[in-house]
C-alpha cells in the first residue's frame, strides 16, 4: 500500500493467481473485494481497488495454482502486503462452522460472579502497595449488573492503598466498553477526558469514549503511583487500558510489549466458496497520540521479562515514593544555602511544577533534578548526581593557633611552602601550592616579605607557578594582588558574598604591606595546569580579567571549593550547592568552569614558553606605537587616525596587550581594537613571514586571443521576457583593460542589451577590483550633456580631493537616462562595485534591490609595522557622496528594497512586471471584486492597486 491507495500491481497478481485455474471464477475475487470495501476499518486505503481488480480480470495473463490452501496462503501474503496489515488473513475452510460465544451480560448472575472472581485477584503487599490482577476487562453492561460486588470486593479495597500494581499480563479478552470505567477510576471526576475514538466500518459509525463523571465505588484518583504490568499475551481491551494510562501520563508500564490485538475482528465467508477472510472491522484512535495500540502493541516504560515484572514494579514504586521527599529535601537545601538568593523562589516554584512521571530509577531522578535546576539557573556549580560515596566537606582554612611563634620555625615553614628563585633574564620565579588563611599569612608576614618580596624586588619579570596549586583561602588573594599593584593607587579586586554568614566582603588594595610591592609595570606570568583549582584558578582568573598577568599552561580544573555537598534524604543522590559568590572587579559573578590560558601549552613546557613570551612582550610596545604612526600617516580620515593611535597606547598602558603571546594573537587584538574604536571593519592587521604582494598590481593588458576568454568569463548576459536585459559581471576591470577589450565587449555584450527596455545589473557576486573604469560604466546610463558629478574621492596619501564625472565620449551607443535600471546587491558586494552602485543610487539613476553592501574600501595600502612580520591594511581613500558630500564607504550601500540576496532577482522581476502593468493600465489597476468596509463606508465592490516610488504594488480600496 503506497500513499493510502490499494496496490493495483499486487491485485493484478492475485487475480492472475485465481484465474489461472478454471476451477475459480473472477466472482471470488470480486466478492473478497466487496467484503473489504464494506468491512475493512481503513476504507481510505482501498481507493482504486475495484478498478485494479477489473483491470486484472481483463488482462488475460495466467498463473496457475490449483491447491486451494496454497492459494489461500498466497492471497493472505498478497492482501497483507498490499494493505500493510498482518491481521488480514484468507483461509480455505470448507467445513468451518462459526461458534458464537454467549454475551457475558446474558449469563446468569451466579455464573458472572464466578467468572469475575476467577479473573480478578486482589492483595495488599508490603508498604501498603496494592496488587490488582484482572484477566478479563468486563463491559459496561456486566459492570452495571455486578456493580455492588465490584465496589465492595475490589474498588473500595484498592482505594485505600498507597500505590498500586495493576496486573494485565494475563488479560487476553475483554470488552472495550469497560475501558472508560477503569480509566475513570484512576482519574478525577472533572474535567472529563477524551480517551479514545472507535470507528466501526460495517455501521460506518464513530464513537468517542470519555471518562465518567460518576462511578460506582471510591476513585483511586490521579495522584498516587500506578504501575501497569503487561506481557506478550496482553491483548485487546487490556491494551487499550494500558495504552491510555501510559499516554495520559497516569501509569508507568512494566513488562513486555503487548500482543497488538484489535478492537474487533470478524471472519467472513467469501461468497458461497469455502474461502474465508479474517478482517479488522473497527479501529481505535487515541486523541493524544493520533495512533493506536493495535498491531504494534503497547511498549513498556521498563522492558523486562514478564515473570520479573512484579518485583521490578515494587522496586520502581519504592523509587517513586521517594520522589516527593527528595524534591522537598533539595528545595530545603537550596533555600538554606544557595548563594544566589534572588533566584531561589524561581527554583522552588520550578521544582514544585516539574513533572517527574518519566522517572523510573534513582539515576533518572538525579538526572531530572540536575537538568531542571541547570535549565533555570545556568549555574554549573549547582549540581545533582548519583553517587555511592558519602559527600565530604573539605575544610579550606589552616588553623593559625596551631602554628608556633618561633621565628626559626616560621622561616622554615615559609621555605617549605614558598619556592623562590631568580631565573635567566633576571626573571623571578615564585611557586606555592596553596593559599593560606589570612590570619596565617599575617603571622608569616615578616618572613614572607623577607623571603619573597625582598628577593624578587629587582627582577624584570615574575613567573608565579600555580601548576600544583589546589586552592585554599580566597581571602588571602587580596594580599598577593596588592603586592602586584602600585601602593599609591586604590584598586578594587573582587567581592565575596557568603550565603551562610549572609556577609558581603570587598577586597581592595591593602596598605602597609610588610615588604616592598612589586608594582603594576613589570610583567607577571601565571603558570597553570589541570590541577590548578579553587582559589588557585580564581587568582588566575583575576589576573587575566585585571589585565595584570599573562596565563600560560593548561586549562584549570574548574573546581570551586565554595560549595557544600549534601546527601538527599533516603537516596544515594548528592546535591552540591555553592554558598559563596565570587564577584570580579567588573561586578560579574564567576561561575567557574576552568580558566583558559592566553597560551595553551603542556604544563611541563610552561616555563620555557614563559621565557619565549617574555622576549616577545619586549617588542609589543614598539609594534603598538608603530601601528598608530602608520594610521596617522595613511588612514583616510585623519581625525579618526589620531584617536586610534591614542586608544592603542592607552590600552597598552592598561595592560590589555598582556594577553597577547605571539604575532598572531597581537594582530588579532590590534584588529579588534581598531575596528571597535573606529567602526571601520576595513582596518586589518595581519602577520606574514614574507612581504605580501601589493593588493593592486598594475593590470595586464590582454592579448587579442585572451579578450574573448575574458569576456566569456567575466560577463553573463540574458534578455528576459518583457525585453528586460540582465547583465552580471563579478569583477571591476581596470580602464585600460576595458579600453583594450572595448570593441569586442560592445559587439558580444553591449549590443545585445542596449535596446532592451529595462536592465538588471547583478552586482551580488562582485567583490570589487579597479575603480578606474567606474566613470566609463556610469556614462553609458546618462546623456552626453550635461556631464554628471558621480562622487568625490579623498586620497590621504596625496591629500587631494578628486571629483569623478561622467565622460563626454564613449564607444558604442548609450543606454540613455530614461530607461529603468535595477542593481542587485548582497553582503559580498564590495569596493569599486559599491562605488558604482552608490553613484547610480545617489543620482536616482537606479533602484537598488538586495542586501546592504559590505562597506569595502576603494583603495587600501599595505604597510609593514616596523621591521616585524606584522602588516597593516589601511584604507587610504574615502568616497564622498556627490549629493550629500558625506563619507559613505565605511557603512556601505543600503538598498531601496531590502531582500535576501537569493531572492533579489525575482523581486526585481516582480517589480518590473508590476511597473509594466501600471504603464499598460494607468496608475490604478482594476482587480477582482471585493466586498469590504473601509472607514465605515462600504466599497463599491472593486479592489484597486497603486504603485509606490519603487514600483511595488500597494492595495487601495474604492
Amino acid at each position: 500500500m503506497k500513499g493510502g491507495r490499494f496496490s493495483p500491481t499486487l491485485l493484478v497478481l492475485l487475480c492472475h493467481v485465481l484465474f489461472g485455474s478454471s476451477s475459480f471464477q473472477p466472482a471470488l475475487v470480486l466478492d473478497m473485494a466487496k467484503i473489504l470495501l464494506d468491512n475493512y476499518c481503513f476504507p481510505e486505503n482501498l481507493v482504486g481497488m475495484q478498478e485494479a481488480i477489473q483491470q486484472a480480470i481483463n488482462s488475460g495473463e495466467i498463473l496457475k495454482i490449483s491447491d486451494r490452501k496454497t492459494l489461500a496462503s498466497v492471497l493472505t501474503v498478497g492482501v497483507q502486503g498490499a494493505l500493510n496489515d498482518p491481521r488480514l488473513t484468507v483461509s480455505f475452510e470448507p467445513n468451518f462452522v462459526p461458534v458464537m460465544p454467549p454475551a457475558l451480560p446474558s449469563l446468569p448472575t451466579e455464573q458472572l460472579i464466578r467468572l469475575v472472581r476467577n479473573s480478578v485477584k486482589l492483595e495488599v503487599l508490603e508498604n501498603n502497595v496494592g496488587y490488582l490482577r484482572i484477566d478479563q476487562i468486563i463491559g459496561e453492561e456486566t459492570a452495571a449488573k455486578l456493580g455492588p460486588l465490584l465496589r465492595d470486593n475490589v474498588w473500595n479495597k484498592v482505594a485505600h492503598t498507597s500505590s498500586l500494581i495493576f496486573d494485565l499480563r494475563y488479560s487476553t479478552a475483554g470488552e472495550l466498553s469497560g475501558v472508560p470505567f477503569i480509566i475513570s477510576y484512576f482519574s478525577d471526576p472533572e474535567p472529563l477526558i477524551h480517551i479514545d475514538t472507535v470507528f466501526d466500518r460495517p455501521s460506518n459509525t464513530t464513537k468517542e469514549l470519555w471518562t465518567m463523571s460518576s462511578i460506582m465505588g471510591e476513585r483511586y484518583g490521579k495522584r498516587k503511583d500506578l504501575i501497569v504490568l503487561t506481557s506478550k499475551r496482553t491483548m485487546g481491551a487490556a491494551e487499550a487500558v494500558a495504552y491510555t494510562l501510559k499516554h495520559l501520563k497516569r501509569a508507568n508500564i512494566v513488562g513486555e510489549r503487548s500482543a497488538g490485538g484489535s478492537v474487533k475482528v470478524e471472519k467472513i465467508r467469501i461468497g458461497d466458496s469455502g474461502f474465508y477472510i479474517t478482517i479488522p472491522v473497527a479501529r481505535s484512535v487515541n486523541p493524544i497520540t493520533g495512533q493506536s495500540w493495535e498491531v504494534s502493541g503497547v511498549s513498556p516504560s521498563v522492558n523486562i521479562n514478564a515473570k520479573e515484572a512484579v518485583a521490578n514494579a515494587q522496586n520502581l514504586l519504592a523509587v517513586r515514593s521517594a520522589i516527593p521527599r527528595a524534591v522537598q529535601s533539595v528545595s530545603d537545601i537550596i533555600r538554606q544555602y544557595y548563594s544566589f538568593t534572588d533566584r531561589v523562589p524561581a527554583f522552588l516554584q520550578h521544582l514544585e511544577s516539574t513533572d517527574f512521571f518519566s522517572v523510573i530509577s534513582e539515576e533518572d531522578l538525579a538526572n531530572k533534578l540536575n537538568n531542571e535546576l541547570q535549565s533555570v539557573s545556568e549555574d554549573p556549580r549547582l549540581m545533582i548526581k548519583l553517587t555511592q560515596d558519602h559527600p565530604v566537606i573539605i575544610e579550606e582554612d589552616f588553623e593559625p593557633e596551631n602554628i608556633p611563634g618561633d621565628p626559626a620555625f616560621l622561616r622554615n615553614l615559609v621555605d617549605t611552602v614558598f619556592k623562590v628563585r631568580i631565573l635567566t633574564g633576571n626573571t623571578g620565579y615564585l611557586r606555592f601550592d596553596k593559599f593560606g588563611d589570612v590570619s596565617v599569612m599575617a603571622k608569616l608576614g615578616e618572613q614572607i616579605a623577607q623571603k619573597i618580596w625582598e628577593a624578587l624586588k629587582d627582577t624584570e619579570n615574575l613567573i608565579i607557578d600555580l601548576r600544583y596549586n589546589t586552592g585554599g583561602s580566597s581571602a588571602s588573594m587580596g594580599i598577593l594582588l596588592s603586592f602586584l599593584q602600585d601602593p599609591s593607587q586604590q584598586f578594587h579586586f573582587f567581592t565575596i558574598y557568603d550565603r551562610i554568614q549572609n556577609t558581603t566582603t570587598e577586597f581592595n588594595t591593602l596598605s602597609g604591606l610588610p615588604g616592598p610591592p612589586y608594582g603594576s609595570k613589570r610583567g607577571v606570568y601565571i603558570l597553570t595546569s589541570h590541577y590548578t583549582a579553587s582559589a588557585g584558578e580564581e587568582f588566575a582568573y583575576l589576573m587575566q580579567s585585571l589585565h595584570r598577568g599573562t596565563l600560560i599552561g593548561e586549562i584549570t580544573s574548574g573546581t570551586l571549593m565554595h560549595s557544600k555537598s549534601f546527601q538527599v534524604e533516603d537516596t544515594d543522590i548528592v546535591i552540591t550547592v555553592p554558598f559563596i559568590n565570587f564577584i570580579d572587579n567588573n561586578g560579574e559573578c564567576w561561575l567557574g568552569g576552568g580558566v583558559v590560558p592566553d597560551a595553551i601549552v603542556l604544563a611541563e613546557e610552561a616555563v620555557d614558553h614563559a621565557h619565549e613570551i617574555i622576549e616577545f612582550h619586549k617588542e609589543v610596545l614598539s609594534l603598538v606605537e608603530g601601528t598608530g604612526e602608520l594610521l596617522e600617516v595613511h588612514y583616510a580620515i585623519p581625525e579618526v587616525a589620531n584617536k586610534l593611535s591614542r586608544v592603542l597606547l592607552t590600552k597598552w598602558a592598561e595592560g590589555s596587550y598582556r594577553s597577547v603571546v605571539d604575532y598572531e594573537s597581537l594582530a588579532s587584538q590590534l584588529t579588534a581594537d581598531l575596528q571597535e574604536t573606529s567602526g571601520d571593519h576595513r582596518l586589518h592587521i595581519f602577520y606574514c613571514d614574507i612581504e605580501p604582494e601589493s593588493l593592486h598590481d598594475m593590470p595586464k593588458i590582454p592579448t587579442a586571443q585572451e579578450v574573448g576568454y575574458i569576456i566569456d568569463t567575466l560577463f553573463k548576459i540574458e534578455v528576459m521576457p518583457g525585453n528586460v536585459g540582465y547583465l552580471r559581471f563579478d569583477m571591476m576591470a581596470d580602464i585600460e583593460v576595458m579600453r583594450a577589450i572595448g570593441p569586442q565587449l560592445i559587439k558580444l555584450v553591449w549590443s545585445k542589451l542596449v535596446n532592451t527596455d529595462t536592465m538588471i545589473i547583478d552586482m551580488r557576486y562582485n567583490t570589487g577590483g579597479y575603480s578606474t573604469a567606474i566613470p566609463l560604466l556610469c556614462t553609458y546610463f546618462f546623456d552626453a550633456e550635461p556631464l554628471r558629478h558621480l562622487y568625490t574621492v579623498f586620497d590621504r596619501s596625496t591629500t587631494t580631493m578628486t571629483e569623478v564625472m561622467t565622460l563626454p565620449q564613449i564607444q558604442g551607443q548609450r543606454y540613455g537616462s530614461t530607461k529603468d535600471i535595477y542593481i542587485l546587491t548582497s553582503h559580498m558586494t564590495g569596493s569599486a562595485a559599491e562605488v558604482f552602485t552608490r553613484a547610480m543610487k545617489d543620482l536616482n539613476r537606479a533602484k537598488v534591490i538586495g542586501e546592504p553592501t559590505i562597506g569595502g574600501s576603494l583603495s587600501s595600502g599595505t604597510y609593514q609595522i616596523g621591521n616585524s612580520i606584522l602588516y597593516a591594511s589601511i584604507p587610504n581613500q574615502v568616497v564622498l557622496s556627490a549629493v550629500t558630500g558625506k563619507v559613505w564607504s565605511v557603512s556601505g550601500v543600503e538598498p531601496h528594497v531590502a531582500a535576501q540576496a537569493n531572492d533579489a532577482l525575482s523581486v526585481a522581476q516582480r517589480i518590473i512586471a508590476a511597473r509594466l502593468l501600471k504603464q499598460d493600465k494607468g496608475k490604478y489597476v482594476l482587480f477582482a471584486p471585493e466586498n469590504i468596509q473601509i472607514n465605515n463606508c462600504r466599497s463599491t465592490g472593486m479592489k484597486l492597486v497603486a504603485f509606490d516610488e519603487f514600483d511595488q504594488p500597494v492595495i487601495h480600496y474604492v
